[in-house]
């Protein structure tokens, strides 16, 4: 397995644990110069304007951060199935590219989501030839095997994903 993942998931976690800090900004005017105050015209806003200003901006401040956080999240997970088991049993669907001729242990198989698998068990299915069939690839219940199948057949292979 690449560090790639490893990475993704080292910066999801550290994105959820500084943007709730973000959220919790200090007012505008202690963020800003009294400079900087002054050429964005604040100082003429009455105290319970600046105060309504401010709530605004805490607001959209957290929406913004919760918006990230969660991008970012389905980001990792999406790109990062089949490395890890993040709880989800919805299957990936995608169609091999190429010529698909069979299950064979050792094979891999490269899906149009750029997705690469290899298969690791003994499962056949000889004598098909297909041109950019349409798989499954289905998580087991328990543990982080993988089933890759192709639309048409019920033979399944063990698949890891090695892409």
């Amino acid at each position: 397995m690449s560090t790639g993942p490893v990475r993704l998931a080292c910066l999801i976690v550290l994105l959820l644990a500084v943007l709730p800090a973000l959220a919790g900004q200090p007012p505008i005017q202690q963020q800003m110069s009294p400079a900087e105050f002054r050429a964005a015209g604040l100082e003429k806003l009455s105290a319970e304007e600046l105060a309504a200003l401010n709530l605004w901006l805490g607001r959209t401040i957290e929406t913004q951060a919760a918006q990230a956080a969660a991008a970012a999240k389905k980001k990792i997970v999406d790109e990062n199935r089949g490395y890890f088991n993040f709880g989800s049993v919805d299957p990936i669907r995608a169609a091999l590219t190429g010529e698909f001729r069979g299950f064979a242990s050792g094979r891999n198989y490269t899906l149009d989501n750029g997705q690469v698998w290899k298969q690791v068990d003994d499962a056949s299915l000889p004598g098909v030839r297909l041109q950019t069939p349409k798989v499954t690839i289905t998580p087991s219940i328990i543990g982080n095997a993988w089933y890759l199948s192709v639309q048409g057949y019920g033979t399944r292979a063990k698949v890891q994903r090695v892409k």
